[in-house]
């Protein structure tokens, strides 16, 4: 797994670490741990959920039982700028790029009800998949941005476009 970090004076280090740390607890180690925060300990982790071998979540301080004060998500930009929390509510990006919390059901389409569904695949508190009505929307990446439109125009449950 490929992780860019950048130094205080702006030289940035691009590693590469073997998985050895299972952060969404499917028994598969998915993350790499570190001292990212300087506090002396290895109890930091930087991990790829979607598998595409690049760190795209950091979780700091992760105590004995797995669970982490704190969880951050790359913006795409390579910046650790979107802040999860694990409170139960469902962070998300409406299509205007403006972040909302709430859900399961929210108006995700702007209709006045609040009848469309989102989705958390992974775990980490941001939503990945919104199904509104005949559409659903995916974040195929992790990074808060609606990737692909999906389209089910003969009702029968089964997407027959994507853009």
């Amino acid at each position: 797994m490929d992780y860019c970090l950048g130094d205080s004076d702006g030289a940035v280090t691009i590693h590469t670490g073997v998985p050895d740390v299972d952060v969404d607890g499917d028994g598969s180690p998915d993350g790499v741990g570190l001292d990212f925060d300087g506090d002396g300990r290895i109890d930091d982790v930087l991990a790829d959920f979607d598998g595409d071998g690049l760190a795209e979540r950091m979780v700091l301080d992760v105590d004995d039982d797995g669970r982490a004060e704190s969880y951050y998500s790359d913006d795409g930009s390579g910046t650790w700028a979107v802040r999860v929390d694990r409170s139960g509510q469902v962070r998300w990006f409406g299509l205007d790029g403006m972040e909302q919390t709430g859900g399961p059901l929210v108006d995700f389409d702007a209709d006045g009800a609040a009848d469309d569904r989102l989705v958390d695949v992974d775990g980490d508190g941001l939503a990945d998949r919104v199904l509104a009505g005949e559409l659903a929307y995916v974040d195929t990446d992790g990074d808060g941005q609606w990737d692909m439109k999906l389209a089910d125009t003969d009702g029968d449950g089964r997407a027959d476009s994507v853009s």
